[in-house]
């Protein structure tokens, strides 16, 4: 077996990463496959160990970033949410304070009154006492780690991704909603009525 080869896969379980391809003089070059240890994806064109030419991104959510790449930086490129929404820069027309609608929303219509959505998934995921739905996961502000919807670690959030969230994003506390049927006015009967201080 190349020694090359030996080294870059020993470097790859080194760091919870996996490449599958073509290698020159050890390093990742032409065509490949490069995961990370979130289990995003890279599928493309490699050069010295770097992504280089056409390659997509694919994020464990769906996602994806499909770009032109030059020693490892996008140099243009378009991104797709996982719901098939892809995302312009110019001319960006969805959830611009004009149309608060989710994609599925506008693919497929509103819902009925009284059965709004809460996100661009119906029904919502079920969010874990104390923490966040930060879109692509949870998020648990003790921690300050966000994990994907089954569980899976995903990132660190930093101060502003911390404050963004805390700010915006829906909490698990925010989904028990109901009325307590012994203080509610619709369910406490009319007992008394006073009259002049007298009661009829």
């Amino acid at each position: 077996m190349n020694k090359r080869f030996t080294q870059l896969n020993l470097l790859m379980e080194l760091i919870e990463s996996s490449y599958k391809g073509d290698t020159k003089n050890g390093r990742m070059d032409g065509k490949g496959e490069y995961t990370f240890p979130t289990e995003t994806k890279y599928e493309g064109e490699m050069k010295d160990g770097m992504f280089n030419g056409k390659g997509v991104l694919h994020f464990p959510n769906g996602s994806k970033y499909e770009a032109t790449w030059e020693n490892g930086i996008a140099k243009q490129g378009s991104f797709t949410f996982a719901d098939g929404l892809q995302y312009q820069e110019k001319d960006w027309d969805y959830c611009d304070g004009y149309d608060r609608r989710f994609y599925s929303e506008r693919c497929n219509g509103l819902r009925p009154a009284g059965e709004s959505q809460l996100t661009d998934l119906h029904p919502p995921h079920i969010i874990p006492d104390g923490c966040y739905d930060c879109g692509d996961g949870f998020y648990d502000p003790n921690t300050r780690v966000v994990t994907s919807h089954t569980g899976r670690f995903l990132r660190n959030a930093d101060d502003s991704e911390h404050d963004w969230i805390v700010r915006t994003c829906r909490k698990a506390w925010d989904e028990i909603v109901g009325v307590d049927p012994e203080n509610s006015v619709a369910t406490i009967p009319d007992e008394t009525s006073s009259i002049n201080g007298s009661i009829v």
